[in-house]
């Protein structure tokens, strides 16, 4: 228990900076929020039709762990949202998430590493954020079916230079259907 407790501390550095940060008040349907930005920043929409959205995903350092690993949570998301989009039909209502699964295959990575300058004058020191390898992943999703209210969605993520799956996920959503009455 130490030891996620420990995992899950940050550090001053990273408290720092999550401090520094601004939230502004999220204007719906007009903006995206915080959070679409944050985690979805970056996706390319390669191609959609009736039953399938394929995405391309560059790993950002963002949304990557200690180790430089995409964060499992970053790729539940993409499940979650690339899923969600599939399903999405116009003029129904926003559909809800009744369940998710995930199989973590593999792991997408952005190499870091850091560089220090030193000024030769003033003695200024910059940290200079590097990255050597950055994955590029596809995320395509597939509508399994509709039955009702309920429809099922099959999710994956894979990487894009060598095929190598990440991971493959199942996305069931709930859609309140208009009434015949």
């Amino acid at each position: 228990m130490d030891r996620a407790k420990h995992m899950l501390e940050l550090t001053q550095n990273e408290s720092e900076i999550v401090s520094r940060l601004t939230v502004h008040p999220h204007r719906a349907n007009i903006e995206p929020s915080f959070y679409e930005d944050f985690s979805l920043r970056g996706i390319h929409v390669d191609r959609i039709e009736s039953e399938i959205v394929i995405c391309t995903f560059k790993v950002p350092p963002r949304l990557v762990d200690r180790a430089g690993k995409l964060s499992p949570g970053a790729i539940a998301n993409l499940v979650d949202e690339v899923g969600g989009a599939v399903v999405y039909k116009e003029a129904l209502p926003m559909n809800v998430s009744v369940n998710i699964s995930i199989s973590y295959v593999s792991t997408a990575e952005v190499d870091l590493h850091f560089a220090l300058h030193v000024g030769s004058l003033v003695f200024c020191f910059q940290v200079i954020f590097c990255c050597n390898k950055i994955d590029e992943l596809e995320v395509s999703a597939r509508l399994l079916g509709r039955k009702g209210s309920i429809s099922t969605a099959a999710v994956l993520i894979k990487k894009k230079g060598t095929g190598e799956i990440v991971a493959q996920g199942r996305h069931t959503l709930f859609t309140k259907l208009a009434s015949k009455i």
